[in-house]
């Protein structure tokens, strides 16, 4: 009986050992630079049409670090993730992932460079049409060569680690929010990233399922040796769980640092963000006509 589950056992390393290795996926068509910073943005702008977004923006991404990339609405937030990932180019400046500029990238060096990117899109963004267990195990399908029984055993492991492997043949439509957002960090993860962004990962979860979230991002980052920036506005959370801070505002860079630092900025728009003022440099009222342009008397209709 012991030489039958030591056999076992013997075989269960061998199957992780050729899992790990098939899995790895080959970084040969950009370097890994030695850098404490595992993505940057150098003088970034960045505009839609005539909209500035991002105005001249620097900032840095610590690597094996939780990063936490905060601001108002429209703040340019969710435009630095697409900026890093490859899925926009900057107008000038530059987008540095492992010292290599994402923007000067051929499509192979691009792809190659996404394969060690993880992405968790706001509200999970899963394929309705497929089950748990096939949701996660796309990306392994997409882009490796490995047997089904080892898609099989990689997939159940991810699940595991975010306590749904049991959950494996349900479909999205039978799964809470927080679970669906717990499969798709599970699909994010499949390929053992280097890099996992996260677009508004706490958002509409219930208190149980956002600490739940929480946890899940620390722990991975750390178990995992994972670089991660979580674009969120949930403050107390977010800011519990981050080691480094970007406050966005205005298209730049309005503080960064650790969240105590953050904390004691005197900016007037850190000051508004972090303390959930109505009034400040973030006006109430979206820009347009006087009031007296509308409803006065010149111009416009008599009360």
């Amino acid at each position: 009986m012991y030489v039958c589950v030591f056999s076992y056992h013997l075989r269960s390393i061998f199957r992780w050992w050729v899992v790990f290795w098939q899995t790895r996926i080959p970084i040969t068509p950009y370097c890994m630079s030695e850098s404490s910073f595992l993505a940057e943005l150098r003088n970034v702008t960045f505009s839609y049409g005539d909209r500035v977004i991002l105005r001249d923006v620097t900032l840095a991404v610590p690597r094996g670090k939780v990063t936490a990339l905060m601001g108002a609405s429209g703040g340019g937030k969710t435009t630095v993730l697409r900026l890093i990932g490859g899925q926009h180019k900057a107008q000038s400046g530059q987008v540095l992932v492992n010292g290599q500029d994402v923007g000067r990238m051929d499509v192979q060096a691009l792809y190659a460079a996404r394969r060690r990117m993880g992405m968790l899109f706001q509200f999970g963004a899963l394929f309705t049409d497929l089950s748990v267990f096939e949701n996660v195990a796309f990306p392994l399908r997409e882009h490796t060569d490995l047997s089904e029984d080892l898609i099989r055993d990689v997939v159940l492991m991810k699940l595991h680690a975010v306590g749904l492997r049991g959950a494996r043949d349900l479909m999205p439509s039978q799964i809470s929010g927080g679970m669906a957002r717990r499969v798709a960090l599970a699909r994010a993860i499949v390929l053992d990233p280097e890099l996992v962004m996260y677009d508004e990962p706490f958002a509409g979860l219930d208190p149980i399922s956002l600490g739940t979230a929480a946890q899940l991002i620390r722990q991975l980052n750390d178990a995992m040796g994972l670089t991660s920036i979580v674009v969120s506005h949930d403050l107390e959370e977010t800011f519990r769980l981050a080691d480094h801070v970007i406050i966005l505002g205005e298209g730049v860079v309005a503080a960064q640092g650790t969240p105590e630092e953050v904390l004691a900025s005197r900016d007037p728009l850190v000051h508004q963000f972090v303390n959930a003022l109505p009034a400040g440099p973030v006006p109430f009222h979206y820009p347009g006509p006087a009031v007296t342009e509308d409803f006065g008397p010149v111009g416009g209709r008599a009360l």
